[in-house]
């Protein structure tokens, strides 16, 4: 794209203003990129209707990252990744072995997950609803234990790779995600209007080298990547997203990170093609936020971080999970079985579970980040905290469960309910749940210096 002498003039104008402001120094980033496509046919993550293992790949799985650094040295770290979830115990080991290397600390470190259901089951993870053989749990064992260390050794290559940059936001929109608790997906071809709440932005990050060169593009976006339900290992959408837009700019690495997806689903869905088209449309959404103006950030970052105090409601009674293993089947009848064999044991069950929020602060640009299976209401609700610019990411650092909106928790269903089985939880959440998460989310974007409206 042809740049006209009036953006020229600008672009001057804004890098004197900088010198004058930050001296030499502004942003720097570096980049790097590894495959963790399993190299055995493990078992998948994300479904408990498979009943065999892996059968090769359609594409390659990726960890990639970006170290940023601001005018003053202060660091942060973004890993993306075609997983279903970080588990809490990976989590803090990754994040634990940076600390010691880098003395980055959680407020620096974002482990985000795509969510893809085309990806391997980790150690730790929905556990209930997989048919593991001891055989694969070794497997399993073994790719959890490798990852960790790639992810650890990704955070190594990009801070050596660190080099001057340009960082720049904006959102984009696409409009394939759909609220699946309010559209039946059978009947989708015959609604006459989609309902229920939903947010699609697309949040874009562009990373500039010193030469004009394209290096990163960071980009979100709030929707299941359950397009594909095969045995193939794949990125799903956003796998493809990704290819696409690295074809489109050749040498830039595109890191996706995923939003407040819990409830957004791609509709309709179980095709390649469609999975494909997917993809093409948010990468085209990236692609006219790129060419288009940007805002510009400052060279200034602040992290912040804190970890809610989610609590659990009523947990079950031996007697009530007798019942429930006497009248169900499946991976539900195998969660009564272990949650009561505990309660049988006299095994303490929580009351309550550590919850990762996160902030940060990219000049003015303001990123809200959450853990677990985040409900789109959290993404409405925080942009009207603190304003409709903020990108807010979800999946990252401990995907432990479904973290339901007030109304979807009042409402029950899979996300507000039954879901906290899959994950292995001893019950559903308290109704203070939300007003707890958002409450911690002003706190840590206060002290990253994010202004309220």
């Amino acid at each position: 794209m042809k740049i006209t002498s009036v953006c020229k003039l600008f672009l001057v104008f804004f890098i004197s203003a900088n010198t004058l402001l930050y001296g030499q120094n502004g942003w720097k980033a570096g980049v790097a990129r590894t495959v963790i496509t399993p190299k055995e046919n493990i078992w998948m993550a994300g479904y408990a209707s498979r009943t065999k293992p892996a059968e090769g790949a359609m594409h390659d799985l990726w960890a990639k990252a970006v170290v940023l650094q601001d005018a003053k040295g202060n660091q942060s770290l973004l890993v993306t990744s075609d997983i279903l979830g970080f588990p809490k115990d990976v989590s803090d080991y990754i994040r634990e072995q940076i600390r010691k290397k880098h003395g980055l600390s959680k407020a620096q470190i974002i482990l985000n997950s795509s969510h893809t259901h085309s990806g391997p089951v980790l150690n730790q993870a929905l556990e209930d609803i997989y048919p593991i053989t001891p055989e694969q749990q070794k497997k399993i064992d073994a790719y959890t234990k490798g990852m960790a260390e790639d992810v650890i050794r990704l955070a190594d290559a990009a801070i050596r790779n660190l080099e001057p940059v340009t960082l720049q936001a904006a959102n984009g929109v696409t409009r394939f995600q759909v609220n699946r608790r309010n559209n039946p997906a059978n009947m989708l071809t015959r609604l006459p209007e989609l309902k229920g709440p939903n947010d699609y932005a697309v949040p874009v990050i562009k990373v500039t080298n010193a030469k004009g060169e394209l290096k990163a593009i960071i980009f979100g976006y709030a929707c299941h990547p359950t397009v594909l339900d095969g045995y193939q290992w794949s990125g799903d959408y956003p796998g493809f997203a990704q290819l696409a837009l690295e074809k489109n700019h050749p040498g830039a690495t595109a890191l996706f990170f995923q939003g407040a997806a819990g409830d957004q689903n791609p509709l309709p869905r179980h095709t390649v093609p469609l999975a494909k088209q997917y993809g093409m449309e948010l990468a085209a959404a990236v692609d006219r936020v790129l060419e288009e103006d940007m805002k510009t950030l400052l060279p200034e970052l602040a992290t912040s971080y804190a970890e809610a105090d989610l609590k659990f409601a009523k947990l079950p009674t031996e007697a009530d999970l007798k019942k429930t293993y006497d009248s169900s089947s499946g991976y539900i009848k195998k969660w009564a079985e272990r949650i009561g064999q505990k309660v049988k044991n006299k095994e303490a069950l929580p009351s309550s579970y550590p919850f990762p929020v996160q902030a940060w602060r990219l000049g003015d640009q303001a990123l809200i980040n959450l853990g677990g299976e985040v409900t789109i209401e959290y993404s409405i609700k925080l942009k009207k905290i603190f304003g409709v610019d903020t990108f807010v990411m979800a999946y990252s650092n401990d995907v432990m469960g479904y973290i339901p909106s007030l109304t979807v928790l009042r409402e029950g269903g899979y996300e507000g309910e039954t879901s906290q089985m899959v994950y292995g939880l001893p019950t559903v959440w308290e109704p203070s749940v939300e007003s707890v998460i958002l409450e911690t989310a002003i706190k840590v974007g206060q002290e990253a210096g994010i202004p309220l409206p």
